[in-house]
């Protein structure tokens, strides 16, 4: 297996290809046409620019950077590289260490707020025909230079929800992405292939072999732009060895008709272990 230059594992080359890229959107929710609907249930995203304005995009910057810092924030979770180190940071290194944070809405009102928009939650009921609630929420950070690669995945692997339930997922950018800073990158359409096997490789993901990169796309976000993805779309973000941090709100709505399953059994059962029946 390849190595970065931490030791870590790397994913193979060319397994995130930039040659096709998204640069525009649509300006704002408001603006979302039923045109627009039917191309996310044809492609599997939309892509909004402006989503939230200069305001929303400090007050998340600011909710995620206090809840870092506090000292009795147990829902971090650091780069691999940094390890045990990170209790000892200093305040700006620290902010600089961290990959993700789950749960953030019942701690922050900001945050919170963010997650209640109310065009946001109008796009995503048109999206499902009814309303939207809120499943779950994370900050999505990849600090400059030492952000490990999230590989291609479905989130439906990780929800435990009947299979055919719709969740859509808010991908909101706080920072400029971009390939060399790990923005996303989707493979359109994916959605339409239905659950894949996940494995534990390198995290809990599709099997590289089984991506098809030759049509991935990169989504370039400014801040305040937003990606709308289904639940099923292949996605994953590559490693950052940019100056540039990159920090994101990722928002999940199911149908507030739909209850969550009790375990993970019926989620592993279509997902698998470990693949089901198949190798990698």
């Amino acid at each position: 297996m390849r190595q970065d230059e931490f030791g870590l594992a790397a994913p193979p080359a060319g397994l995130y290809d930039f040659s096709a890229a998204i640069r525009s959107g649509i300006d704002g929710f408001g603006n979302v046409t039923d045109a627009d609907i039917e191309q996310f249930h044809a492609l599997g995203f939309l892509v909004i620019h402006n989503a939230i304005d200069q305001s929303a995009i400090e007050a998340g910057r600011s909710g995620i950077r206090d809840l870092i810092l506090s000292r009795e924030n147990d829902n971090i979770m650091y780069e691999a590289v940094v390890g045990e180190r990170f209790h000892a940071l200093a305040d700006e290194e620290r902010l600089d260490s961290v990959r993700k944070m789950m749960p953030v809405v019942p701690f922050d009102e900001r945050l919170k707020t963010a997650s209640e928009e109310a065009a946001l939650l109008h796009v995503i009921g048109r999206i499902m025909g009814e309303p939207a609630a809120l499943s779950q929420d994370q900050a999505m950070l990849k600090p400059p230079r030492i952000g490990r690669e999230k590989p291609w995945h479905q989130d439906m692997a990780y929800f435990n929800y009947p299979s055919q339930t719709t969740i859509v997922g808010a991908w909101i950018a706080l920072d400029e992405a971009k390939p060399e800073n790990g923005c996303m990158m989707v493979i359109p359409g994916s959605h339409h292939d239905g659950p894949m096997p996940h494995w534990t490789r390198r995290d809990w993901q599709i099997c590289d072999t089984d991506v098809r990169v030759g049509d991935s796309v990169a989504v370039l976000l400014p801040p305040g732009g937003c990606l709308l993805f289904h639940c099923l779309l292949h996605h994953g973000t590559p490693p950052t060895r940019s100056d540039k941090r990159r920090w994101a709100l990722q928002f999940h709505y199911c149908p507030a008709s739909v209850s969550r399953l009790p375990d993970s059994e019926h989620r592993l059962r279509v997902f698998g272990t470990d693949g089901v029946d198949v190798s990698c």
